[in-house]
């Protein structure tokens, strides 16, 4: 989708007319002070004091906030509440951000509103207490209900109908009032989420997990086990054949499938550097459904902008975001996607030109076209600074633990140990000081080093370059001793590579997230840097005024390059999805770093999500490669 229809579609948001149907319900966090505890004179028991409470909407209710927030312009709900002070707050929370109110009915017996209170101690969430557990709709209040619903429905362009609860809104009256509509106005689009009884729901478009629509399809799936996207795909159509409407299987990071009887496009993943946190962001993405099928989406377009839309909302840490039409376009200006994860994660699916280790993912890029060829240096060519990965780690770890280094729980110590190792693999190929500044938001984060303490992020970045040059500075010095030769630190067939594509005329540059100044030495060391005619780049200290991603746009623009006129080798995922933005050519170099020969597995998992369109291992066969891409 072009960036110029993606604004057109969010920013008419503005004149969407939705409609929420559902199980609107309250957050209610109840933090109680852990100590000073006081006896009641009643009864001698302890009791809790409440230091803070706060209440935010739920539910259908956190759908309703995801469209206020994304600008949408008429919003109306219709939904039971009790009459009973949590319903009164509801009513105020949706009035407060512009909701029409008009569709709710309160009943006044056998209903609470529904609310989760979550008691925290210390920090800690204790057993939560549930409102509204054993309601039960009244004949009466279903009548109200559904002459609300027919009176309005008309004026709507979407209605949500979104079920959470067990003992909800949804008896069989109303869930035919509901089937009925849908057939009596078909220009509304019923959007479903409905988390138990999906299947009850005639001609209505339908969205739900891949574990929710594998046991709609008869088979059993834990909501964390991944789902493989052929059966996906294969329940999205078995679901339309059954519903006749368009089905949506959203499959958590891996983006959603959408399937209309024709058309069943993959929409993929979209990678994100950060700590996540799910919590909400089904919502988030049938708000960002129904706003965009309300201005006229298509069925696919509809579910890029949501994929969108729940990429941003995940970022939002212990809360229940929601995303804002500007916070939609920012990530959809510069998304990173995660490509091909089953081929990724599965080694077995691998498929290769014949004769050679030369694994091809994506068959359709155009050949003989390549004008220009930026190579990362570290691991793609050079292995000066292999192991540096293993000195950033340790550097992390204990910076993010401080003085907590000796004294943290085996638990704790595994979990940043974890997490820093994700955190390395995600951004091999970014500067190092970008690093560093992610460095200092994670210790932040973590919360075991005081905030006065916390360096600067070229402060830590000194203390990681003083370990990784000792190691670089010995390397260099066996080279110069001539105990070791350049064949020892450079992947094997690279340098005979580079020769070959230069002398075919192509224009090389050498792009590092390393200082530029260690870059050109160590280029020079290893006698290849004249091969990069058009230039050597690498970190200034400023990162406004160098990335990867910047010398792409500038090597695109100066030569008016198109698509795979521009090629990138590298090791890691930064420069090769960077170019895949761009529709340049992405080869990965899976490389072992210490044989300096053969596949490193888990390199190519994360090139191939990185959208590698061919993995190699090394440039040993790099004529059969220079055949390949050239056609000769």
């Amino acid at each position: 989708m072009k960036n110029t229809r993606l604004e057109d579609l969010i920013r008419s948001f503005k004149r969407a007319r939705i409609g929420i149907v559902g199980d609107f319900c309250l957050d209610a966090y109840w933090v109680f002070e852990a100590e000073k505890k006081q006896l009641s004179v009643e009864t001698g028991k302890e009791t809790y004091a409440v230091l803070s409470q706060n209440y935010s909407l739920g539910g259908a209710g956190n759908i309703t906030s995801n469209l206020a927030a994304m600008g949408v312009g008429t919003m109306q709900v219709f939904t039971v509440l009790g009459d009973d002070i949590f319903g009164r707050e509801m009513l105020n929370q949706l009035r407060s951000i512009k909701i029409n109110v008009d569709g709710v009915v309160i009943q006044k017996q056998k209903w609470d509103t529904p609310v989760y209170a979550k008691p925290h101690i210390d920090g800690e969430e204790q057993e939560r207490i549930d409102f509204g557990r054993y309601n039960k709709i009244a004949a009466k209040t279903e009548d109200q209900l559904l002459s609300l619903l027919q009176s309005s429905i008309g004026t709507l362009d979407i209605l949500i109908i979104n079920q959470q609860l067990l003992n909800s809104i949804y008896s069989d009256r109303v869930i035919n009032g509901l089937i009925r509509l849908a057939h009596q106005y078909p220009s509304c689009v019923c959007l479903v989420d409905a988390r138990d009884i999906c299947n009850r729901f005639e001609n209505m478009t339908l969205k739900m997990n891949s574990a929710e629509a594998s046991r709609l399809c008869g088979h059993d799936y834990e909501v964390k086990r991944t789902v493989p996207l052929e059966e996906v795909e294969q329940f999205a159509k078995e679901i339309y054949s059954r519903c006749r409407k368009p089905v949506y299987i959203t499959r958590g990071n891996r983006g959603l499938v959408v399937y209309d009887g024709v058309k069943n496009p993959v929409i993929p993943g979209i990678q994100i550097l950060k700590k996540t946190d799910p919590v909400g962001a089904g919502d988030t993405i049938m708000a960002a459904l129904a706003a965009s099928l309300a201005v006229g989406a298509t069925y696919e377009e509809g579910g890029r902008i949501a994929n969108y839309a729940g990429a941003v909302v995940v970022q939002k840490l212990r809360q229940t975001g929601t995303a804002t039409a500007q916070e939609i376009l920012e990530l959809a200006s510069d998304a990173d996607y995660l490509y091909n994860p089953e081929l990724a994660e599965d080694i077995r699916k691998a498929d290769y030109l014949n004769n050679t280790h030369i694994e091809i993912i994506d068959y359709s890029f155009e050949k003989k076209r390549i004008m220009h060829a930026v190579f990362d240096h570290d691991g793609t060519i050079s292995t000066l600074r292999q192991g540096w990965e293993y000195i950033m780690g340790p550097v992390m770890v204990k910076a993010i633990l401080g003085e907590h280094y000796h004294h943290a729980t085996e638990d704790e110590y595994l979990q940043v140990t974890e997490y820093v190792q994700n955190y390395i693999d995600k951004t091999t190929g970014i500067q190092t000081i970008l690093q560093m500044q992610a460095l200092v938001e994670i210790v932040s984060e973590f919360g075991y080093v005081k905030k006065d303490e916390i360096l600067s992020a070229q402060g830590y970045k000194e203390i990681y370059n003083q370990a990784l040059m000792k190691l670089v500075d010995g390397r260099i010095n066996r080279l110069k001793a001539e105990e070791l030769n350049v064949s020892d630190f450079t992947i094997k067939g690279s340098v005979e590579f580079l020769k070959k594509l230069q002398s075919k005329g192509i224009c090389l540059y050498l792009a590092s997230g390393t200082d530029q100044e260690d870059v050109i030495k160590e280029a020079k060391m290893l006698g290849y840097a004249d091969l990069f005619n058009g230039g050597i780049f690498g970190a200034s200290g400023n990162v406004e005024k160098y990335s990867k991603k910047m010398i792409l746009k500038k090597i695109i623009s100066e030569h008016n390059l198109k698509g795979p006129q521009l090629a990138v080798f590298g090791d890691g995922p930064v420069e090769l999805r960077e170019v895949r933005k761009r529709g340049g050519i992405a080869i990965g170099v899976a490389s072992d770093e210490i044989r300096r020969y053969g596949l490193n597995t888990e390199k190519r998992e994360r090139l191939i999500k990185a959208g590698a369109n061919l993995i190699i291992p090394d440039f040993a066969q790099y004529d059969k490669l220079f055949s390949y891409l050239f056609e000769i």
